[in-house]
């Protein structure tokens, strides 16, 4: 039962981060069409490593899912811990680049 709420847990926390690594893809993008993106474009290249770096760990936990249950605890452990951040960096970019409203 622990391993079922482990993988859950794991593939929240990878759409979670593929989340925050796609919008950075869609601004990169939009801020090289743009006149005057160059900004955007470098707070993008700046945030690459955080968002790279919490797929990777994202990824990782689902990995240890296949372990025994002391590796499903501390996959849930990584997976939540990455999640929650990679959720934080996309609300903070949302926020930073929102337009409209």
């Amino acid at each position: 039962m622990i391993n079922i709420i482990a993988v859950v847990i794991a593939i929240a926390s990878v759409l979670a981060t593929l989340g925050h690594l796609g919008y950075l893809a869609l601004l990169n993008n939009a801020a090289g069409k743009r006149a005057g993106g160059a900004p955007i474009a470098q707070y993008v290249r700046s945030r690459w490593a955080l968002a790279g770096g919490t797929t990777a760990a994202s990824l990782f936990a689902w990995l240890l899912t296949s372990g025994g249950p002391f590796l499903d605890v501390v996959s849930m452990i990584i997976a939540v811990g990455s999640g929650a951040v990679a959720t934080k960096a996309l609300q903070s970019t949302q926020a930073k680049y929102r337009s409209g409203g």
